[in-house]
Parts: structure tokens; C-alpha cells; sequence
């Protein structure tokens, strides 16, 4: 006969496990957008298609999990961090994942080519964008062990200096944006006017994956002060 043990079935299940898988998962997405991009400045609109799909299921599998947290996550006042912000951590988490679907979106939606001249930065845009929100997985990735040593020590030292790697990356994000937006605007005037309008939103959605990424570092930040 199975034992009932209340506090067993309190603490058999860590919330914070499914929390990490849920940002596993957003941050596929995000790491699709470099060769969605490469596919498009090659007019493999095949390829392209089919890693739109890929993020679109990334997606899909975020929300899933995001629901599946908030059902489960316990009430309990055990918590080592408040409930709150473990379920905020979580739909900033789903910002990566959605917001990567929207540029996908775009992408495919439009058979979106940006122009030849600004190829070889924008891909390097879109891997730093990427890149920024693979640090962040890897931050979420030590919460199980911040939470085991109690936010101090070597370990808080060690993940403070993986957020500031964040910090870094998003801000380089923010100056090729804006280069980025300064080649557009030379050249727009010979493009034409709608197309240069989706140019700008792409540039600004793609801005964003990386902004929500470091948003998920600074609230990393948040649950490592209390």
C-alpha cells in the first residue's frame, strides 16, 4: 500500500525544474532565428518555412509549459522563493518564445528579404540576439543550485558575473539596432515604403528577444536579493 505523506507530496516535486525546462524551450526558439535568417538571404524559402515551424512548435511547447506551471506551481507557504515571482520569472520567460515567433512570422508571412547591403550585419545582429538569450538559459539553468545554497556564496558570485555577461550582450544588441536602423534609413528611399516598414518593425522585434532575455536575467537578479 502506497504511504501518504503530506510533506512528501508537498516537496516531490520541485517547481523549480519544469521553470528551467519552460526557458529550455522559449530559448529553442530564439536560437532558430540565425538560420531562419540565412535561409531567407539565400531565398530557401523551403528551409525557411520549415524552421518556422520549428519555432512556431517551440512556442506552442513554451505555452504548454507555462500553463503547466502555473496549475502545479504549490501554494503552499513552503516556497523558497514567493509564488509570485517564480510565475513572473515564468511569463517573462514566454516572452522569448513568443516574440521570436512574431519575427518568424513576419519573416514568412511577407517572404521577407532584407536588402543585400545590410546582410552581413544583420545576421550578426540575429546571433547576438540569439546569443543573449542562451546566456539567460544558462543563469535560470543554476536556480536549483542558488536556491540550495541559500542566494550566497560562491555561487551567487558566480552567477552575478553570468548576468553581467547578459548585460553585456543585450547592450551590444542595442548598438547594432541602431546601426542597423541608420543603414535602413540611408537606403530606404529607393526601397519600397511598405517594405521598409516591416524592415523596421523586424529590427525592433528582433531588439526585443534580446531585451526580454536580459529582463529574465534581471529578475533572476531580483529573486537572488530577497
Amino acid at each position: 500500500m502506497a504511504s501518504r505523506n503530506p510533506l512528501g507530496n508537498l516537496f516531490g516535486r520541485s517547481p523549480i525544474g519544469p521553470i528551467q525546462q519552460h526557458m529550455k524551450v522559449a530559448n529553442a526558439a530564439a536560437q532558430h532565428l540565425p538560420t531562419l535568417f540565412e535561409a531567407a538571404a539565400a531565398d530557401d524559402w523551403e528551409r525557411a518555412k520549415l524552421v518556422h515551424k520549428s519555432i512556431t512548435d517551440a512556442e506552442k511547447e513554451a505555452d504548454k509549459l507555462k500553463r503547466s506551471v502555473r496549475r502545479h506551481l504549490p501554494k503552499s507557504l513552503f516556497l523558497p522563493v514567493p509564488r509570485a515571482d517564480l510565475l513572473g520569472l515564468v511569463s517573462i520567460q514566454d516572452n522569448v518564445a513568443n516574440t521570436s515567433k512574431d519575427v518568424a512570422g513576419l519573416v514568412i508571412g511577407r517572404y521577407m528579404r532584407f536588402p543585400e547591403e545590410m546582410q552581413a550585419s544583420l545576421q550578426k545582429f540575429v546571433e547576438t540576439c540569439a546569443a543573449t538569450s542562451q546566456q539567460a538559459l544558462a543563469a535560470i539553468q543554476e536556480l536549483d543550485e542558488l536556491l540550495e545554497v541559500g542566494f550566497s556564496g560562491r555561487e551567487v558570485t558566480r552567477v552575478e558575473a553570468m548576468l553581467k555577461d547578459l548585460d553585456k550582450l543585450e547592450r551590444s544588441t542595442d548598438k547594432m539596432a541602431v546601426a542597423l536602423r541608420a543603414k535602413l534609413f540611408k537606403i530606404e528611399k529607393d526601397l519600397p515604403p511598405v517594405d521598409v516598414m516591416f524592415y523596421y518593425r523586424v529590427l525592433t522585434l528582433l531588439a526585443a528577444v534580446a531585451d526580454d532575455a536580459e529582463t529574465v536575467g534581471d529578475r533572476l537578479q531580483i529573486l537572488m536579493a530577497k
